[in-house]
């Protein structure tokens, strides 16, 4: 197969709107979608919902009349994961109108009527203050009926859905205040009728959503960690948009596959290190050897170094000087590190280490995950080679694909790396195997434990267990990385995303730098300058595949072999 660099088929000629190809498309369609994101109240609403199915057919049909014959290579690539990002949009809008509808319906039936405040301040519509406050009067004595309601209500609506509830409440209480602001000071007939029951309203929203979160289990302290889980059929529609052609089952069973593989190697280097095949005992030890209080940054900013010298030494990737030069550092607040217990990277990488606040428990659980050892194997998947570099390509090469971000692309490129650094013997001692060891068996429980999860086989507090058991977690830092997991912030195929995405990009690198066709430079060269795709669509254009439009990749890339040539099984 030959690599295709880029495509010689002639453009097609301009359109009546005046958008001559796919890129100036994509580029209008982000703009647009930004500006109605502003506008529309960020919750799945009836009128939200709406105007953004509309929004989204409107492109699928200007799409649609872009002749497709005639695209070069490039822009068949942007058509075609277009489309599948417009049907998939339309998809997780239904799902998300369902959750919202559902939710409101059985435990805040009120919601519609107040986000139409909002809805009549952005029409620019007139305020009647007198109006205005018997609404909110009439809503206040609403919810404290439902409150009063809700204890009778125990065991027949679930936790998930009384976690759902209370989130709708919270973003309606926040879309308030905004509304409130509007307002308030500005208009004093809107002051004299409206402050009081505005007020009370706002007070018996947060004992409301207090309430809801304590009938979902969630403890006083916050420990308790719900979620929201999709179900297999959302997560099946999922893995089809990630061009991930496998059951969430196969790849439950290749996670699983991957965490033994792991704990097999951490046995050989506890032998190493006089542990026997105790690999608890070896990442115990591991974890011990951390530097001292105001040493981090230090390690750090040493790790950084070294692994910018190591790929460049041995020619592995292009690191421009601007790259090199321009990442920074932080330190992670003890807030953050209840829900990012690690590192997080990118042009400024955040270090996570004690703070002086923190209990002695948490300062302990914090110094043994941020060790030597693990930091060694975890800084270069966070700036270079890994997400600094990764972003600083974002923004260079083709950015109008960003559009089409997928963790798959974004974390498959780090754990790639991880994993090419594990086989050309980065680690230079037992210890340091056993840092990134860690890592690698942590990715593969999160395969495991957030497929579980979103098919209803797995409760939040069995993931935290699992982390702990399995994975060789300290407890905070595990109940920190499921509460990241399931919070919201992160789309369901996240924390799966690590590990397969690697799979598929090492199994696309051991396809083209094993065979000969690209060095290793050239390859990680043309993975950013391609920017954030599908990794099937990646080996797509780089491999010069045919790109017909009913073009659905179905890459079995999995299983792979392991570092030491044998065969994984099927």
């Amino acid at each position: 197969m030959d690599v295709i660099d880029e495509a010689d088929a002639p453009r097609t000629a301009q359109p009546a709107d005046g958008y001559d190809c796919i890129p100036a498309l994509l580029a209008r369609f982000k703009s647009d979608r930004d500006c109605l994101e502003r506008l529309l109240p960020p919750l799945a609403s009836p009128r939200r919902t709406e105007r953004l199915l509309r929004f989204y057919a409107e492109w699928r049909t200007r799409l649609d009349s872009r002749p497709f014959e005639p695209l070069s290579r490039s822009d068949r690539v942007d058509w075609l994961l277009f489309r599948s990002l417009l049907d998939t949009e339309q998809r997780r809008l239904h799902r998300a109108a369902d959750r919202f509808a559902t939710a409101t319906e059985a435990l805040f039936p009120i919601a519609l009527d107040l986000i139409a405040l909002e809805q009549r301040r952005h029409a620019l519509q007139n305020v009647e203050p007198s109006v205005v406050a018997q609404e909110l009067h009439a809503a206040c004595s609403r919810l404290a009926e439902l409150r009063s309601a809700l204890p009778a209500l125990s065991g027949a609506v679930s936790p998930t859905l009384c976690f759902q509830a209370a989130q709708i409440v919270t973003q309606i209480k926040t879309m308030l205040e905004g509304w409130f602001a509007f307002y308030y000071s500005y208009d004093p007939m809107f002051d004299w009728w409206v402050e009081q029951p505005y007020r009370a309203l706002d007070a018996e929203m947060d004992e409301y959503a207090r309430l809801l979160r304590e009938q979902a289990g969630e403890t006083p302290n916050g420990e308790a960690i719900i979620g929201e889980p999709i179900g297999r059929e959302a997560l099946i529609e999922e893995l089809r948009h990630a061009q991930v052609p496998y059951e969430p089952e196969e790849l439950i069973a290749a996670g699983k596959e991957e965490m033994e593989w792991c704990r097999s190697e951490l046995r050989k280097a506890a032998g190493e290190i006089g542990c026997g095949d105790d690999w608890r005992a070896a990442l115990d030890r591991v974890k011990s050897d951390h530097v001292d209080p105001g040493a981090q940054p230090a390690l750090v900013r040493d790790l950084a170094y070294e692994a910018i010298a190591y790929v460049e030494d041995n020619e592995l990737v292009t690191v421009p000087p601007l790259a090199r030069e321009c990442w920074r550092m932080e330190m992670m607040s003890a807030d953050r590190q209840k829900v990012n217990p690690f590192f997080l990277g990118g042009e400024e990488i955040i270090v996570s280490y004690p703070t002086a606040d923190m209990a002695h428990a948490q300062k302990r659980m914090s110094l043994r995950g941020n060790n030597r050892a693990f930091a060694r194997a975890t800084v270069h998947h966070e700036l270079i080679p890994g997400h600094h570099l990764q972003f600083f390509a974002l923004e260079r090469y083709r950015s109008y694909r960003r559009v089409f971000w997928t963790p798959f692309w974004i974390e498959g490129w780090t754990l790639h790396w991880e994993m090419l650094l594990w086989e050309r013997n980065f680690a230079r001692t037992p210890e340091e195997r056993i840092g990134m060891l860690f890592w690698r068996l942590h990715r593969g429980a999160r395969v495991l434990f957030s497929l579980e999860f979103h098919m209803g086989r797995m409760t939040a507090a069995d993931c935290v267990e699992l982390l702990v058991h399995e994975a060789g977690h300290e407890r905070d830092q595990a109940l920190a990385e499921v509460r990241r997991s399931f919070g919201g912030d992160y789309e369901p195929l996240y924390q799966a995303a690590y590990l397969v995405g690697a799979w598929q990009m090492h199994a696309l690198y051991r396809e083209l730098v094993g065979s000969g066709k690209l060095t290793d430079r050239e390859f990680h060269d043309a993975v950013l300058a391609e920017n954030c795709i599908p990794i099937p669509t990646l080996r797509a254009l780089l491999t010069g595949q045919p790109l017909p439009s009913d073009f659905a990749p179905l890459w079995r890339f999995y299983p792979l072999p392991y570092p030491d040539g044998s065969r994984r099984s099927s």
